[in-house]
């Protein structure tokens, strides 16, 4: 299948799926606010540096690179949309995870999570929107299904910060029963929504065989691209070793579920897209547990943790 082919694919995926996987993603991002509290907020303002420069590399440098990776690469325009949209969304729910296996600073990671969820609801269709626009490949579908940034934010605001509210209410007034629920309540919610992706993928088997090489080729530079982009920016602007880890691996680990359920609501499921954002799902996870598992070898020692430059 070639990229003109790929863009009038459109993924099988009908209104009730549609539904449960916006219950899917909204339960994933509950479980992840479970391990976050108001103190991950106040520890931005207290020490914003490492913070600032993460959420600069995530929501400013990765979208303007992705755009400038679009213009280069051979993809087919809803493929090129749906890097634009994945290097939109906010850091992933295993990012802090990954970190911690990293020896990163985890505390660093769980602060850039928790901001840039919450910023995301605003900043997400903003750069769908503006980058999306600016290539001349893209922008005629952006035209053509009359994205409203407005009507995203809604539902972003529906499926990030209204989970988001509930998990910081119930942390702070049931401390005991997040202990109980945290971990299961996590682990279950990323295996369901593996599982929704396997049968999004199995649904469109044949579809998926055909044109995952180009796909394959297009998440990996890009997501290669995230994770050197955010490594680089906090090295060039002199974080400490950990913290260089923890904002590479918060860059590099989008939400990409999020990106989902954007297509099939506002892009009815555009082949490109939708494999895209699938794919990335699944890679990012392999990428940023190798990742972590490489650095694990290589902890850092307390001097070093504490040196800039």
């Amino acid at each position: 299948m070639d990229g003109a082919g790929i863009d009038q694919l459109r993924l099988n995926f009908d209104q009730n799926s549609l539904i449960a996987l916006n219950a899917v993603i909204g339960l994933m991002m509950y479980g992840m606010a479970l391990d976050l509290k108001l103190e991950d907020f106040r520890r931005v303002l207290r020490s914003p540096r490492g913070p600032l420069i993460g959420l600069l590399a995530q929501f400013i440098l990765l979208p303007a690179a992705t755009f400038c990776l679009t213009l280069v690469l051979p993809i087919s325009p809803s493929m090129a949309l749906g890097m634009i949209l994945v290097s939109s969304c906010p850091g992933g729910n295993l990012s802090n995870l990954m970190t911690y296996l990293a020896s990163g600073n985890t505390a660093l990671s769980v602060s850039m999570t928790a901001v840039s969820t919450l910023i995301a609801i605003v900043l997400t269709p903003l750069n769908l929107s503006l980058w999306g626009s600016l290539n001349p490949a893209t922008q005629p579908i952006l035209e053509v299904v009359h994205l409203d940034p407005l009507a995203v934010l809604q539902t972003i605001m529906l499926i990030l910060g209204l989970p988001l509210g509930l998990g910081l209410l119930t942390s702070r007034f049931q401390p005991r029963l997040v202990e109980r629920i945290r971990k299961p309540f996590k682990v279950l919610a990323v295996v369901i929504f593996i599982g929704f992706i396997a049968i999004a993928l199995g649904a469109n088997w044949d579809n998926f065989l055909e044109i995952i090489g180009l796909v394959a080729f297009g998440v990996f530079a890009h997501n290669a691209l995230a994770l050197c982009l955010g490594y680089g920016s906090a090295r060039l602007l002199g974080l400490a070793p950990r913290d260089r880890r923890a904002v590479a691996i918060e860059v590099g680990i989008q939400n990409s579920a999020l990106a989902l359920v954007l297509i099939f609501e506002y892009f009815e499921g555009l082949g490109g897209m939708a494999i895209v954002a699938a794919w990335w799902g699944v890679w990012h996870i392999i990428s940023g547990l190798s990742l972590a598992t490489f650095w694990s070898r290589f902890p850092i020692q307390a001097k070093e943790a504490t040196r800039h430059g």
